[in-house]
């Protein structure tokens, strides 16, 4: 087999961007992860967050399309509610507020997923403490252009 200086090039360019792509899927996971920690310490304000009790995020476990996926979060006694869905092109979902004559701290939407993700929920409770749930929700058809 004889090569010339285009095959070469060809083979070497290719090598060059198999080697590439992964590197920067890991890194773009990596800034996201970072991304998403970022924003729950700045709506903590780097206060402890508990897992768990308190909270309540209901939705389904597979979304046949994702460009309308019921929620709803519940944590009695909150007055914010932060909703993310980190695999997203744009994490923060939505944030909820509530007052102090609200009747149930409870709220309910439709979000767009990218793609099969945990959504994350954190509760800022009226006493100042955090709590945070996941679920997983398993995206069968893109939302977010995919």
């Amino acid at each position: 087999m004889i090569l010339d200086r285009r095959d070469v090039l060809a083979a070497g360019a290719a090598g060059a961007v198999a080697g590439i792509l992964p590197w920067t899927a890991r890194a773009q996971e990596t800034e996201a992860a970072k991304a998403v920690d970022d924003l729950i310490a700045e709506f903590t304000g780097g206060a402890e967050v508990t897992e768990g009790d308190g909270i309540t995020l209901d939705a389904p476990e597979i979304a046949e399309n994702g460009n309308t996926v019921p929620i709803s979060v519940e944590a009695e006694g909150a007055s914010e509610i932060l909703v993310l869905a980190p695999g997203n092109p744009v994490p923060p979902v939505a944030t909820f507020t509530f007052g102090e004559l609200v009747g149930k701290h409870m709220a309910s939407t439709r979000i767009r997923l990218a793609k099969t993700q945990d959504i994350t929920a954190i509760a800022r409770l009226a006493d100042g403490k955090f709590v945070r749930t996941a679920r997983n929700v398993k995206v069968t058809i893109g939302g977010c252009g995919g």
